[in-house]
């Protein structure tokens, strides 16, 4: 069974998400949570993926010197890109309000990386989707940020609250990815890694 193959292994997400929580444990892998704070800044030259592959390592680099053998950490992060600019989570209800009406009645895209680090190697794997918004009312963008608070998400949105219910009319990729995790890209990674 592929469960066998994480025999001895031990698995660490270092995430707060309840979003990837949850991803892990419908994927049924025994997983621990180890938390520790890191300044998300980025270098500015950065692009898209490249910002979300450098968060998830800088996520990663923090947990350097404490990682046992047989253990592998997983960090991730989200980055929304549009228009040719990364939409980060959003400081107040006004930044929510001008993030969720640059996305209304447009495309953008949804980058997530995940980074596997164990004490020998580390490798980063990153998905992006495509995602399109309705034409948002003042009204529906007011509500959903009153209503849900998305203070913690990038682009000031999570696919699975009531803006993604209304307000999605078509997505290219995977839903998961949107959500914060690529899943099938994790499941594909960690067989790779205990071999």
């Amino acid at each position: 069974m592929w469960k066998d193959k994480f025999e001895g292994y031990k698995i660490i997400l270092g995430s707060g998400s309840p979003r990837r929580q949850q991803f892990l444990r419908e994927l049924e892998l025994n997983f621990e949570i180890r938390i520790k704070a890191v300044d998300e800044i980025y270098p500015k030259s950065l692009k898209g993926a490249e910002i979300a592959d450098f968060l998830a390592q800088l996520k990663a680099s923090v947990f350097e010197d404490s990682l046992q053998d047989k253990e592998i950490l997983i960090t991730s992060d989200t980055v929304v890109w549009h228009n040719n600019r990364a939409l980060g989570k959003p400081v107040d209800a006004s930044d929510a309000f001008d993030m969720l009406k640059s996305l209304s009645n447009a495309w953008h895209e949804v980058i997530t990386a995940v980074c596997f680090t164990t004490n020998e190697k580390q490798l980063t794997v990153n998905d992006n989707t495509w995602v399109k918004f309705k034409e948002l009312s003042d009204t529906e963008i007011d509500h959903y940020i009153k209503q849900y608070s998305p203070f913690d998400k990038a682009g000031g949105y999570g696919i699975q609250d009531w803006i993604g219910l209304i307000g999605i009319e078509e997505i290219r990729g995977s839903y998961s990815n949107v959500v914060g995790m690529p899943t099938h890209l994790v499941y594909k990674t960690l067989i790779t890694m205990v071999g």
